[in-house]
């Protein structure tokens, strides 16, 4: 069963104005992105999906195939979705690989598309990591400081997402019985089911935890949470100014992912 993976890019950020064309270690965040799409196993295309002519003219000029999207797009998923017709996408599994998401590993995604081949029945993937001992500290110390910063995930017996906070879940009375699972934030969809989230209102849920993946499981849509390793390789994104170096630390510290 093939996949595309699409890269919504916006230019207009608000945190970040023309964020997908810094370069970051001599690239383009834009390019870092596209270069590790290009390199996942079982991805048949890769589409840049933009409100803007700058990013459609970068995009050319290392070899990406892009696209115009409406700029009231308000997320990537409705990018994503806007990409499908403006590209004539014909896969059936669409991989949104966010363009900020520059340290994502090639095997994250690669997973994403083998859930998705082997459960035919599920609208939604999404990837989670275990977090324990060290990990789960760090991850406690940041949310004191950055309360809304990451999100956890559990699930049930088949890895059906139950349900996804910015708090803690779940809540580890007795150590041993239970693991908390810091979710990524990639979404591999099957069409049909990117088609049912893109119709639905925003949900209550939704709007009080500010994610929208909870909107998919108040409508009953069913989440396939994969489990990855990252494989020492470190999760970053570059959300704002200040993560260009954070992002160029990493990257001369642990080596080019693609």
């Amino acid at each position: 069963m093939p996949a595309a993976i699409v890269i919504p890019a916006r230019y207009g950020s608000t945190r970040f104005a023309g964020k997908p064309l810094h370069i970051i270690a001599g690239v383009s965040l834009l390019e870092r992105v596209w270069r590790i799409a290009k390199a996942v196993k079982g991805c048949e295309r890769v589409v840049i999906a933009t409100e803007d002519a700058r990013i459609i003219a970068h995009a050319k000029s290392f070899g990406a195939e892009a696209v115009m999207t409406p700029e009231s797009c308000s997320n990537g998923s409705e990018r994503t979705f806007a990409a499908l017709a403006a590209a004539n996408i014909t896969q059936d599994i669409i991989l949104n690989l966010q363009g900020d998401a520059l340290l994502t590993p090639p095997w994250v995604l690669e997973a994403m598309i083998a859930e998705m081949q082997k459960a035919p029945d599920i609208d939604i993937v999404t990837p989670a990591v275990r977090l324990e001992n060290e990990a789960l500290e760090i991850f406690r110390e940041q949310k004191k400081i950055t309360p809304a910063s990451g999100t956890t995930v559990v699930f049930d017996a088949h890895h059906n997402a139950l349900y996804f906070s910015k708090n803690i879940l779940p809540y580890i009375r007795k150590q041993g019985f239970a693991f908390v699972y810091r979710h990524i934030g990639l979404y591999g969809y099957r069409k049909r089911g990117l088609e049912r989230y893109i119709a639905l209102p925003p949900s209550p849920l939704e709007q009080a935890e500010g994610l929208e993946q909870l909107r998919a499981l108040e409508y009953g849509l069913k989440i396939r949470v994969a489990l990855v390793d990252y494989k020492t390789r470190t999760h970053h994104s570059v959300d704002a100014p200040e993560d260009v170096a954070i992002a160029e630390a990493i990257i001369a510290r642990e080596g080019e992912l693609a």
